[in-house]
């Protein structure tokens, strides 16, 4: 196992939580080659579609793939805005409205944002987190229920990611935010 991130912690160093703010995710722009590459990494998740993965990747890959990427760049076109993919831009939004809340009066919190498929990623947005020396990380994700395909999935990825860290931070998984 190749571990990343050999010098992500010095004992000594300044104590910071970091928060990882997720969702579900979007294609890089509206169109057919992004969103295959989406639904691709969407549809291929076990927790998503629990089929047999060798009959389902043939589904996947002979007509879905072929098929729906056209179909859905229309539609996403339909919503795109300057700012590009209106989940994105209204996670990026969530994000600085609550930084800018809790900064006053915790200045330790980093914040990232990453999204189960698509980009930003949750790999990219922990290596961030990472490189900021974070001691303790918690996670949020912000679907409006808990689902296995979502809430789930997202913790599958945070775990998947950690286990090639070296040094591990504090975990917190917040998995129903949405009750309080």
């Amino acid at each position: 196992v190749k571990f990343v991130g050999e010098k992500n912690y010095e004992h000594g160093s300044k104590d910071k939580t970091g928060v990882l703010i997720t969702n579900l995710g979007t294609p890089d722009a509206p169109d057919a080659k992004s969103l295959r590459k989406y639904l691709n990494q969407f549809l291929s998740d076990p927790r998503v579609i629990e089929i047999p993965k060798f009959l389902w990747q043939i589904i996947l890959k002979g007509i879905i793939l072929q098929v729906r990427p056209r179909k859905s760049a229309a539609n996403y076109k339909k919503i795109w805005t300057d700012n590009g993919s209106p989940l994105l831009d209204i996670s990026k939004k969530q994000i600085q409205g609550v930084k800018k809340v809790i900064s006053l009066k915790y200045p330790n919190i980093e914040f990232a944002l990453g999204m189960r498929y698509g980009n930003p990623s949750i790999e990219s947005a922990l290596q961030d987190l990472q490189n900021r020396q974070v001691r303790r990380l918690l996670v949020l994700p912000l679907y409006p229920q808990y689902c296995a395909a979502t809430t789930g999935s997202t913790f599958d990825e945070v775990t998947n990611i950690l286990q090639t860290w070296r040094w591990i931070p504090e975990l917190r998984f917040i998995n129903q935010y949405f009750e309080e």
